[in-house]
């Protein structure tokens, strides 16, 4: 009996050995030989398979302590943290945790306690509005990381919102997307397919300006289904992929030959570590959820009510190479 115990204990030792050794054999989606020599960044990935949210992982924008926004928490991840693109705010009570994914919400919440303040300028015109009837949410990544891989599986929210997938840090910004789930203006059907990615400048001279941007189309409604999105970045330049196959980038010279053409001071900026952001926005240049009615639009039945519409996002992986 001793001897068969052992056995038993010997197989589940290395049952639970196995295991552990598929969970650390994860390469990009496009690399699944790993021919690039990957290294999973178990610090600033996520696979969401826990109960709770790890807040040592992530900082969660506009969450309340005693009914007053935590801004001056000692470990936000920023001097100033964003509200949100006016008219929505972000909330730190929409996300949820569910069946093994990360869930942002974009809620129809006129009682909502809305920041007072003007949005900042946006657009040529320096418009500023005010914030109402609309929260969204946003996860802030703590760990800082200089290039890498970086990839998600996820499917956007089905309304006239943005769900993004982006980082920021060093003075600079990489857009990896913001996918505009639902156009209502006829003129902008095309958004619902479209993959936007762009660079922007965040130095004193470069104001946010954007050194690098590119507008295609993905072949599918964003909407519809959970994708991969996946990017490569070194000192050499960006390599997009979409379900595991190249679809653009842009090289380092690239980047500064567009940001030469159009007068900026800065092309190539991506030098410095950043951190990455899951987010939803309102863009109101395309289009913004007027009731509950209009948020809800492409809702399945017996969803049209709760005035709630997902992000969802099975996880998000970063690999960098051997130093």
């Amino acid at each position: 009996m001793f001897h068969k115990n052992i056995s038993i204990i010997v197989l589940f030792l290395a049952f639970f050995a196995l295991q552990d050794s598929f969970a650390q054999e994860v390469f990009p989606f496009s690399d699944p030989e790993n021919k690039g020599a990957w290294v999973l960044n178990e610090e600033a990935s996520d696979e969401f398979e826990e109960r709770r949210l790890d807040e040592d992982r992530w900082y969660v924008v506009g969450k309340l302590k005693r009914g007053k926004p935590v801004y001056k928490h000692p470990d936000k991840p920023n001097k100033k943290v964003w509200k949100g693109r006016a008219p929505s705010q972000f909330s730190g009570e929409n996300y949820r945790l569910e069946d093994g994914k990360l869930i942002l919400e974009t809620r129809w919440e006129p009682d909502f306690p809305f920041s007072d303040e003007l949005s900042k300028p946006w657009g040529k015109n320096n418009i500023r509005s005010k914030f109402e009837n609309i929260t969204t949410a946003c996860l802030i990544g703590r760990k800082f990381f200089k290039y890498g891989y970086m990839e998600i599986k996820s499917k956007a929210a089905d309304a006239e919102i943005t769900s993004a997938f982006w980082g920021i840090g060093s003075g600079t910004e990489l857009d990896i997307f913001e996918q505009f789930g639902s156009g209502r203006n006829p003129n902008k059907q095309h958004l619902d397919t479209e993959m936007w990615w762009s660079i922007h400048d965040w130095s004193r001279e470069g104001k946010g300006k954007s050194v690098y941007t590119e507008h295609l189309d993905y072949g599918f409604r964003v909407a519809d289904d959970f994708h991969v999105y996946g990017i490569e970045w070194n000192e050499n330049g960006v390599k997009l992929y979409v379900d595991g196959k190249y679809k653009t980038g842009a090289t380092r010279e690239q980047v500064d030959a567009y940001a030469k053409a159009k007068g900026y001071p800065n092309g190539w900026v991506l030098d410095g570590e950043i951190s990455i952001w899951l987010d939803q926005e309102t863009f109101p240049w395309h289009g913004v959820p007027d009731s509950l009615e209009d948020l809800e639009l492409n809702s399945p039945e017996g969803e049209k009510e709760d005035g709630v519409v997902d992000y969802e996002i099975e996880y998000v992986r970063i690999w960098q190479k051997k130093k």
